[in-house]
């Protein structure tokens, strides 16, 4: 069974490298780790077997980890948005006239990340 963080992990993955799988792949782990389907509704959908199915997610997971192994982009962008939180968090405490200016620009990058 597959637990949160999993699935959470799923997710950031899919959205940093999706682009780099194929259509087809792309389409069976988005139905997977997106839209939360089971592996046999994946299946039916897809005209495929479940172990079929769930071999694609397994290689797919695992090469966008080996992606995330020498690219570190999902990492970075944890870092990066946790030291932006804590910054505004710093501001939150300036006065108003420093600390507004501060945190609409915290704001502003957080909604490019």
């Amino acid at each position: 069974m597959i637990d949160m963080e999993d699935k959470i992990r799923m997710g950031d993955l899919l959205g940093f490298y999706g682009s780099l799988l194929t259509e087809h792949q792309r389409q069976i782990y988005t139905y997977y780790a997106a839209d939360d389907l089971s592996l046999s509704e994946i299946a039916e959908n897809a005209g495929i077997s479940r172990q079929a199915v769930h071999d694609l997610i397994r290689r797919c997971t695992r090469e966008m980890e080996e992606y995330e192994t020498c690219l570190h982009l999902i990492s970075r962008f944890r870092i990066a948005r946790e030291q932006i939180m804590a910054i505004r968090a710093e501001a939150l405490v300036l006065p108003e006239k420093y600390g507004s200016k501060i945190i609409d620009l915290t704001d502003s990058l957080m909604e490019e990340l």
